[in-house]
């Protein structure tokens, strides 16, 4: 389909300003909606795509679910249908620019604000998780940021209806970069896909690229199943050990090696932002931190005797003088101890020599970000000791926060590194468990060293078992072990259906929902004064389920009673009637009683029935004749 120009309308309610965005599946336009009159994004699916009906039937089927996804990190998606031979989704429309644009212009970013972004990316993916939404999708591409660098993440809906087909053209060719392994492979695709391709975004902030390039798509995805990334500091050694180290563990080839959830790689950059915070590790104090136990060493003891004497040398030419028979016991004690103190000096450079240049060197690895047992065993596989020191800290409980000697240092086999390993925080953050059922919730709490404490809530909105709200709310930090109270569904409640006919319609509304009841207005035509209620169903005093419908039928007032004119004057009849709302047909009938001359002998229809405003009423008027007279028309 060719680019639709300004002012088209897209099923008869989307009037198109401008092109905003065009990718491997859809072209994205802003538009107005003239129903409600605010702007949208409308994204329309190339025409190859709509000719495939069962992506078209996926498309349909994850746009609705995509259309459930409230959240501020979440693009929301208003409306789909179909134009022409394609179809659209109707999807709000946000201000700013897409974080690619921002990664072009000013990447590498600093790591504080790379780990700001990645973390509401990791929001949105959090809250979309929580509802059975995979992205599949996630790229800087599907990244919109605000001028405050608020996140949205958009295209939740099309990118899973798009699966993972590296086969089909466009399809992969700008998202093959941010690939999972196991997309690449086409294996199956769950929550760990999605932490994988934020792994891949927040490696590209951090480095200005991603870590696989190739001249087509398809070598691009043989390397993310085959090849390890760049470590990101081989690009940037200004980037922190600590984050290096959660970029790495992000892009584990196995799902089963990342992070099992949002939540993990979260605290994981919040373990890094707290390190950040503290500013850098003090490098050179802690380069000599390894050959202190050396520097401090005892000297080695003196010789207890002197080294044996060697063989005697020749005797001496005649013209030499002849040695002394004797030296003196002063010169023969300081020649043993000079001897000595050589010999000493001697054996402590061999040692010293020895231990600096003769020992295997290795290479600190990073264990930052990693819990105690990965630590040590992966300092275990480098010939390394463990030394653990425990604190409380931000970081996750049991996880490494801090190390020394840092990453990448050269020392000695054997040599011990110091972890110094956090006992968890003082206070950590109610976890976001709105929308869990009550048994994960409660998990999800206990996990999170807080009590769970449950209150049963009636609902009609939120299914049974099913959390409504939490105290404290989501992110709060509080203490640990502290409660947390879940208030759970118990579904609707009953409600008896009040008695509301008679009231008019504005009050009798606010009583049905104040009972938890869900009014519907009927109009009726009745003689009723305007929204006054005249019925209602169910009835009152019935019981129902909280939050079911009650109709009410309200006038409309065009029904009207009819006056009975019948013995007034035809004056004073035609007054009364066009008073009422009525029109008038006047007959008449002969009479020879002279007091029912002029009178209304009758009407139809008669006094008292009801009839529509201005509906037609006939009298009928006497005239009084004289016999052989004939009466005026």
């Amino acid at each position: 389909m060719a680019d639709l120009p300004a002012d088209t309308v897209i099923d008869g309610r989307y009037r198109v300003l401008q092109k905003i965005g065009a990718g491997g599946m859809a072209d994205v336009y802003c538009a107005e909606d003239m129903h409600l009159g605010r702007k949208v994004a409308v994204k329309l699916l190339h025409s190859r795509f709509a000719q495939d009906q069962e992506f078209v039937e996926r498309f349909r089927r994850e746009a609705s679910s995509a259309a459930g996804l409230q959240h501020p990190n979440v693009v929301g998606v208003y409306d789909r249908g179909d134009y022409e031979d394609t179809y659209y989704i109707a999807m709000e429309y946000c201000e700013g620019e897409s974080l690619k644009q921002v990664i072009v212009r000013e990447a590498p970013l600093d790591p504080a604000r790379a780990i700001a972004i990645t973390k509401q990316i990791l929001v949105a993916s959090r809250f979309a998780h929580r509802r059975n939404v995979i992205h599949r999708d996630l790229k800087p591409h599907n990244v919109i940021l605000d001028s405050e660098e608020n996140v949205k993440v958009t295209d939740f809906g099309i990118a899973r209806a798009a699966g993972s087909d590296i086969t089909e053209v466009g399809a992969i060719m700008g998202t093959a970069q941010y690939l999972s392994p196991e997309q690449a492979q086409g294996r199956p695709v769950t929550e760990a896909s999605d932490l994988y391709s934020v792994g891949v975004v927040l490696y590209e902030l951090l480095t200005g690229r991603a870590p696989f390039r190739g001249d087509s798509a398809v070598a691009v995805a043989l390397q993310h199943v085959n090849q390890a990334p760049p470590p990101p500091r081989s690009l940037h050694l200004s980037i922190p050990p600590a984050l290096e180290a959660v970029v790495l563990k992000a892009l584990a080839k196995d799902p089963a090696d990342r992070y099992p959830d949002s939540d993990s790689f979260i605290k994981a950059l919040e373990a890094v932002e707290v390190q950040l915070q503290r500013g850098p590790v003090d490098t050179e104090s802690t380069a000599v931190y390894a050959p202190v136990g050396v520097a401090s060493a005892p000297p080695p003891p003196a010789p207890a005797a002197p080294p044996p004497t060697p063989p005697a040398p020749p005797p001496p030419v005649a013209e030499e003088p002849a040695p002394e028979p004797f030296e003196p016991e002063q010169r023969r004690r300081n020649r043993w101890i000079a001897a000595g103190i050589v010999a000493a000096l001697a054996a402590i450079a061999i040692g010293l020599f020895l231990l600096l240049s003769g020992g295997e060197k290795v290479t600190v690895p990073t264990v930052v970000g990693q819990t105690l047992q990965q630590a040590t065993q992966r300092l275990d596989r480098a010939g390394l000791g463990v030394e653990v020191k425990r604190r409380a800290d931000q970081a996750p409980r049991d996880f490494v926060f801090e190390q020394s000697p840092n990453p990448g240092q050269q020392v000695e086999q054997d040599s011990v590194v110091t972890l110094f390993v956090s006992n968890g925080p003082t206070t950590v953050r109610v976890p976001d468990v709105v929308g869990l059922s009550d048994d994960d919730a409660r998990r999800r709490v206990r996990r999170a060293d807080l009590r769970p404490e449950v209150e049963r809530e009636s609902s009609t909105k939120v299914p049974e078992g099913t959390v409504i709200r939490t105290d404290p709310g989501p992110d709060r930090l509080i203490e640990r072990n502290s409660a947390v109270t879940l208030f759970v569904s118990s579904g609707p409640g009953q409600v008896v259906v009040p008695n509301v006919v008679g009231e008019d319609q504005e009050s009798a509304v606010a009583r049905l929902r104040e009972e938890g009841l869900s009014p519907i207005v009927r109009e009726r035509s009745s003689s009723e004064p305007v929204d006054t209620v005249v019925d209602q169903s169910p009835a009152a005093d019935q019981r129902v389920d909280e939050g079911s419908s009650v109709t009410i039928f309200v006038s409309n007032g065009e029904v009207r009673e009819v006056p009975d004119v019948t013995g007034l004057t035809q004056g004073d009849a035609e007054a009364e009637l066009e008073d009422a709302g009525f029109r008038l047909s006047v007959r008449t009938r002969e009479t020879d009683q002279p007091d029912e001359d002029g009178t209304v002998l009758s009407q139809s229809p008669q006094g008292g029935t009801e009839r529509r405003e201005r509906a037609t009423v006939t009298i009928t008027v006497g005239v009084l004749t004289t016999p052989g007279e004939t009466p005026t028309p």
